[in-house]
């Protein structure tokens, strides 16, 4: 059985072994979080989307180091009943998490975000259109950030508003900053 851990309350939350979710490793969401520091203050009353949330890894983390609000989009049934099975285990009110398409749910997004952090099937056809879909829909705020993980395959430092890659073994995250206004 495979373990989350993080920050919040120092708890563990095993993850069922026929789910079919590549959580992000401890040791690269560690660096991430290290990273993102010196993009975002996410005590300051930041909000963020965790898009493809998988085990709600990421949405606890972010929870825990004091966003007020994570929408957490997750289309798998099992995956979506557990993120919110842990929400409800640490108590918090700060997460909402949402079953359905990721894609849809940026179709139809209406809101804006200080953070958003996207970790698709490395696979995923449409992988390299996400920045250009989330960015274009104008759901990262002015000074806000995209996080994307990805495969050794996909290379965005080419796009208009990338600012830098961080490789931690397998895992790639490109960040995408929004200039202030």
């Amino acid at each position: 059985m495979r373990v989350i851990s993080g920050i919040y309350k120092r708890r563990r939350f095993d993850i069922p072994k026929n789910f079919k979710a590549r959580p992000t490793t401890d040791f690269a969401k560690e660096n991430l979080f290290n990273v993102l520091i010196k993009y975002i203050d996410l005590d300051d009353q930041a909000t963020a989307a965790d898009l493809f949330a998988g085990t709600g890894s990421i949405s606890i983390e972010l929870v825990s180091r004091g966003c007020t609000r994570v929408v957490a989009v997750e289309a798998d049934k099992a995956h979506h009943a557990f993120i919110c099975k842990i929400m409800k285990e640490v108590g918090t009110d700060r997460c909402y998490p949402i079953r359905g398409d990721v894609f849809r749910y940026i179709h139809q997004c209406t809101e804006s975000f200080d953070l958003i952090f996207a970790d698709p099937p490395y696979q995923l056809e449409r992988l390299a259109q996400l920045p250009d879909l989330i960015l274009e829909k104008g759901m990262v705020k002015p000074g806000g950030l995209l996080v994307l993980e990805h495969g050794k395959e996909h290379q965005f430092d080419t796009h208009p508003a990338f600012a830098e890659k961080r490789v931690y073994g397998s895992v790639n995250f490109s960040f995408f900053r929004i200039p202030e206004k």
